[in-house]
């Protein structure tokens, strides 16, 4: 049985359980933190001094090697975290396409330029890596978020210390295993098996320069406090979201109700940026909620490898599954009116039926990341009051508006507190040619995706002369 807070145990040995079945995946002893970061520091220089050209090719090296693997990999990443395997498959992809992106964002973001005077010799921007980068990776895609940090970081001249989620190590073991298959040398990109013991020492550790985070508010908020007397420590946060989908006038409810399941339930709902929120013009208010409703009974929740393929796989574990049926009672409890029930078929393992709940009538509605299958749903009447609304959250990382006119879009898009703003499109599905990230308790202001080069690697400017020549003049005395 999955219990998700025992996977550490006391003899110091991370076990991985399969969400779908509850049996065991993997499991490994922790690892050692302060003999990987002396590693990684002993490794970096030359890896930082080899050629930029010499890099790229290793990590298109490694393109090729997970598509040696590819079904291996998604069969992986499927099992380990529950998703259906369509799914697992399209994360691959994701993780081979980052690599092209990447060095396109590179050259773009954190290229040379220079710029000649004959009197003043030339002035050059360059740019120099950080040092040792611990990524700290997440567990609903435990193979692309934290790819998205590792591989613009190695093309710039990083070295990696990865710490999966200690619910999908297996996953993150395998990644790193393909980098080092490529070529890449073992010290330079490495696996730190362990749970929150090993990840706020590496975290800490003198020997690393900077800390990618891909996770939880409550975590991300807890690194920022950390590292806030440390000012030469590069942090980036990506901290999720409490989404919000305005849906405003439209004809076509079908469509709508379509991607406001693909907002709110792909994944399971186990998305930063799955639509946590609806806020409906209350004139559409029952049509809009019936064709949602209607879309969602029909959705398939099942195994990875069932067929026909499910929609929606389990939550990570039983943990997870239980946390998300106690927020729905709260919020039945507290003014809430069930549309969908959320309905768990097995107590022994994390499947739920996706939920949906009008909060309209709550008199407080809890500002938090219910990351899971759980929709609420508000009625609005007019407009601005909508997007007050959808404002009513500290977290700002994404928000769509689905109907309205153009000039509603221009009004929302103005107004809106988000990183991620969309129009008729679904709150998720960011594109990695972009950046990724968020205001408020979302992140740091350092965006992920195409932005990535950013935190990577710091500006260096010069100014550059073959010779010295100098004059002086005012406030001398004759010679």
């Amino acid at each position: 049985m999955n219990e998700g807070p025992n996977r550490l145990s006391k003899t110091q040995e991370l076990i991985s359980y399969e969400p779908a079945t509850g049996t065991e995946l993997w499991r490994a002893p922790h690892g050692d933190v302060d003999e990987t970061v002396d590693r990684a520091r002993r490794a970096w220089p030359a890896w930082a001094a080899q050629p930029l050209a010499k890099r790229i090719e290793l990590v298109r090296r490694f393109a090729n090697e997970v598509r040696k693997d590819q079904e291996e990999f998604a069969t992986l990443i499927a099992r380990e975290t529950g998703k259906p395997l369509w799914e697992a498959r399209t994360e691959v992809e994701a993780v081979i396409g980052k690599v092209e992106i990447s060095v396109r964002a590179y050259a773009d973001r954190t290229g040379q330029r220079k710029l000649d005077s004959a009197l003043q010799g030339t002035a050059a921007l360059r740019h120099k890596p950080h040092g040792v980068m611990a990524v700290l990776g997440p567990y609903n895609f435990p193979a692309h978020l934290p790819n998205g940090h590792i591989i613009p970081a190695l093309i710039a001249g990083n070295a990696i210390i990865l710490k999966p989620s200690e619910k999908t190590p297996a996953v993150g073991e395998k990644l790193i295993s393909l980098f080092q298959r490529a070529g890449i040398p073992s010290a330079i990109v490495q696996i730190l098996i362990g749970g929150p013991d090993e990840g706020k020492a590496l975290v800490a550790h003198d020997g690393v320069d900077g800390v990618l985070f891909t996770g939880s508010a409550q975590v991300g908020i807890a690194i920022n406090r950390k590292l806030a007397t440390d000012p030469g420590k590069i942090v980036a946060l990506e901290m999720g979201g409490n989404n919000p989908i305005v849906l405003w006038d439209t004809p076509k409810i079908e469509d709508a109700a379509a991607l406001i399941i693909q907002s709110a339930f792909t994944t399971a709902g186990q998305r930063c940026t799955a639509g946590r929120r609806l806020i409906v013009k209350s004139s559409m208010y029952d049509e809009a909620v019936e064709a949602v409703k209607k879309l969602a009974d029909r959705i398939i929740v099942g195994a990875p490898f069932d067929e026909p393929q499910p929609f929606m796989g389990p939550v990570i574990d039983n943990s997870t599954a239980d946390q998300l049926v106690e927020s729905f009672v709260y919020l039945m409890s507290n003014g809430g009116k069930a549309i969908s029930h959320m309905k768990r078929p097995d107590d022994d393992l994390p499947f739920l039926r996706p939920a949906i709940i009008d909060t309209t009538a709550m008199s407080e509605r809890p500002d938090v990341e219910l990351f899971g299958p759980l929709l609420q749903v508000i009625r609005m009447d007019d407009f601005d009051e909508a997007i007050a609304e959808a404002n009513a959250t500290r977290f700002g990382l994404s928000a769509s508006l689905i109907g309205g006119s153009p000039q509603q879009y221009s009004r929302f898009w103005a107004n809106i507190r988000a990183g991620i703003v969309n129009w008729n499109r679904p709150t998720n599905g960011a594109s990695s040619a972009a950046p990724f990230g968020g205001v408020g308790y979302s992140g740091n202001h350092r965006p992920a995706a195409y932005y990535a080069a950013d935190y990577c690697a710091y500006p260096v400017t010069s100014t550059e002369m073959e010779q010295p020549r100098a004059s002086v003049g005012v406030g001398f005395r004759g010679s």
